[in-house]
């Protein structure tokens, strides 16, 4: 079976989708191998291919395609504004093992947007058109678009899905935050709601996914065909695996805080290569760091102390002093932490 068909057997089938969501210089190769080994997704966005009119596709995002290590179906992401580049894009990608085309109308990182790239294109909706419909054209294998809620306001959602609801796309994934708000709260679940009621694709949801049990009602509020899940998972890789054992009407397994220790350290010997020296491996982990960081009490207290660490021995020096102990861990922030009726591993 392609992968192609395989992902079209996973958007058709019973279960919701679980997707890991694409996160430029984070969710590299080297982070599909270890989160693999957790469970893993469903389906693997790659990080974006930036095209342009003398692009080639690169070859680090290719590596995730040839080299997969996951045995799930990838998606290839491209971002860029330029309609023969995209289309000359899309065919080269196609002679690869992927299972779709994916579109980035979402990155809100200023300097994408500010080419009309990413998120900015959601300010240029006659581009937009004209875009969808050249790679309708020329992506024969499923093609998916990924995008936030409007520019500077949702009230810029309605018309952005009857945009999309022209072409013939086979998924959308919305994050429910607009471009501006980068990542800060609020979440539009609502808008979400609105897309899954609106389009004729499976929609999947997007945005600050934190638990098992908020996932699922997630799902249940927005009725999406699944989850795209990023920094949640970064935090914590066992939560795709947490949320198919609720799914199953099963307690979620909860890691103990030397689980979580070994998780850190298969990040480091991940990120690691001999031509890098230790500071700027110190510096690399931080941004692993940052978002594991927010599931450790105090929080507070162990970031602050993991930011300013810059050799090997205090990095794991910080990490062992908060979680070489064997109780267990929702790994969720501090904030959404509640009780619930979790097993240890």
């Amino acid at each position: 079976m392609t992968p192609a068909q395989t992902f079209k057997n996973l958007l058709a089938g019973p279960e919701p989708l679980l997707a890991l969501a694409p996160m430029q210089d984070v969710t590299d190769l080297a982070f599909w191998r270890v989160i693999a080994r957790y469970g893993g997704a469903d389906v693997y966005w790659t990080e974006y291919f930036r095209v342009h009119g003398d692009s080639r596709p690169e070859r680090w995002i290719l590596d995730s395609i040839t080299q997969n290590p996951t045995s799930r179906p990838v998606v290839a992401q491209m971002i860029g504004n330029d309609v023969p580049s995209l289309v000359r894009t899309a065919r080269e990608l196609q002679q690869y093992p992927i299972a779709a085309i994916d579109l980035n109308l979402g990155c809100p990182a200023p300097v994408v947007y500010r080419k009309c790239a990413g998120g900015g294109l959601l300010r240029e909706p006659q581009k937009i058109d004209a875009i969808l419909g050249a790679l309708r054209d020329a992506v024969s294998i499923p093609f998916t678009v990924k995008t936030r809620v409007g520019f500077d306001s949702g009230d810029e959602f309605d018309d952005l899905l009857a945009l999309f609801a022209r072409h013939p796309i086979d998924l959308l994934t919305v994050h429910g935050r607009t471009v501006a708000q980068m990542y800060r709260p609020p979440v539009r679940y609502d808008l979400i709601t609105r897309a899954t009621q609106a389009m004729r694709c499976p929609v999947l949801a997007n945005g600050d996914v934190h638990g098992a049990g908020q996932a699922l009602d997630l799902l249940a509020e927005t009725c999406a065909a699944g989850l795209m899940i990023g920094r949640g998972v970064i935090r914590n890789p066992w939560l795709f695996d947490q949320i198919r054992q609720r799914r199953r009407r099963e307690a979620s397994v909860l890691p103990v805080g030397r689980q979580v220790l070994n998780y850190i350290r298969e990040l480091w010997e991940s990120q690691t290569t001999s031509d890098v020296p230790e500071s700027a491996q110190v510096q690399r982990m931080k941004k692993f760091m940052n978002f594991i960081g927010e599931g450790v009490p105090p929080s507070a207290q162990f970031l602050h102390d993991i930011r300013r660490v810059t050799t090997r021995s205090d990095f794991f020096r910080v990490c062992e002093s908060a979680l070489d102990h064997d109780r267990p861990m929702t790994l969720e922030p501090e904030q959404n932490a509640v009780a619930a009726p979790l097993l240890t591993q």
